[in-house]
């Protein structure tokens, strides 16, 4: 996979938001929310992004696809064109190869739609399709995501949430896109539903050839799809590998700790927890050399002043951002 061009290709990417301090009056701050993150999607494959909440990992995402009004830095490739410096109405013709599923499937449905016209208002938008083309299409997607036809005159609220789900899927697979952000899918439903999710995604993305950005925090469910994993911390990327290689062998103590915390199935076994102390700084707060330094079980005097980068293990084949492997 590594021999091939990468679909997406992420350099040093930086996302930042004003906020000014004293009830609005106060000189404007940068708050970094991504801060240098670099890294590259295969088509194809899955890349699991995983970390606390408040690392980054949304806003991320969301960025890749334009999403809200952040300050944006850095470059970003998709299928050999660099995207990061065109204009807003050049990036409306990428709309339809980059979608996005969202982690609240009910909140980023609208309530005074039914499904056909949900579907059918981003057929028509994208001009795809419209009249008895357009309800073709649509029933053509309800049958893909595992829906009934007969669905097509419902309205959000009348659904389940695992059934939500497959309509935003639907939604997103209705521009016939080469790339996905995932942004924690199942995170919001009923583990039984969750597997279900799961496996339609994994099937969809090997009919489809479907390229997945996979967000999430449940690292049971990133082992289970991804191909290979990034773990964030504070706006950075900490370590990246091949998930097998990542769960075997994890280098970063960052990772380490979020393994720590996946339940053993074995009944009667017991597993060593890794416990961090204290909790994830706010993005104002971040702390100076390695931001992980002041929560980290094996922080050395150099890391209090000397910031860390990805350094490559196994021919590029892992990557872990610590001064213990300096």
């Amino acid at each position: 996979m590594k021999d091939q061009n990468p679909l997406l290709s992420v350099k040093d990417l930086r996302v930042h938001f004003s906020e000014r301090k004293n009830g609005g009056f106060g000189k404007p701050l940068s708050i970094y929310v991504v801060n240098g993150v670099s890294f590259d999607i295969f088509q194809g494959e899955t890349l699991g992004l995983v970390g606390e909440s408040g690392c980054g990992k949304t806003t991320l995402g969301r960025a890749l696809i334009r999403l809200g009004r952040p300050v944006v830095t850095g470059k970003i490739e998709f299928a050999g064109q660099e995207i990061s410096g065109i204009s807003n109405r050049e990036f409306r013709s990428l709309r339809k190869e980059m979608q996005m599923i969202f982690q609240d499937p009910f909140g980023s449905l609208n309530p005074r739609l039914t499904v056909g016209q949900m579907l059918g208002e981003v057929l028509l938008i994208h001009g795809i399709a419209r009249g008895d083309a357009a309800r073709n299409r649509i029933e053509e997607l309800l049958d893909i995501v595992g829906l009934n036809r007969d669905y097509f005159n419902r309205y959000p609220h009348e659904f389940s949430g695992g059934q939500r789900q497959r309509i935003g899927i639907a939604r997103a697979l209705a521009v016939n896109p080469k790339f996905i952000i995932c942004d924690e899918p199942v995170s919001a439903l009923d583990v039984s539903i969750q597997s279900q999710i799961i496996n339609l995604l994994k099937d969809l993305q090997r009919d489809l050839g479907l390229t997945y950005l996979f967000i999430a925090h449940d690292l049971s469910v990133v082992e289970y799809i991804s191909d290979r994993v990034a773990v964030m911390y504070l706006g950075k990327i900490v370590e990246i590998a091949d998930s097998i290689e990542l769960y075997a062998n994890p280098k970063h103590p960052y990772t380490r700790a979020l393994l720590s915390a996946i339940p053993n199935p074995e009944p009667g076994t017991k597993k060593e927890r890794i416990l961090l102390s204290g909790d994830l700084p706010g993005p104002l707060q971040i702390p100076a050399g390695c931001c992980f330094h002041p929560r980290c079980p094996v922080a050395m005097a150099e890391c209090k002043h000397k910031e860390p980068f990805l350094k490559d293990f196994d021919n590029n084949r892992h990557q872990v951002s610590c001064l213990l492997y300096e």
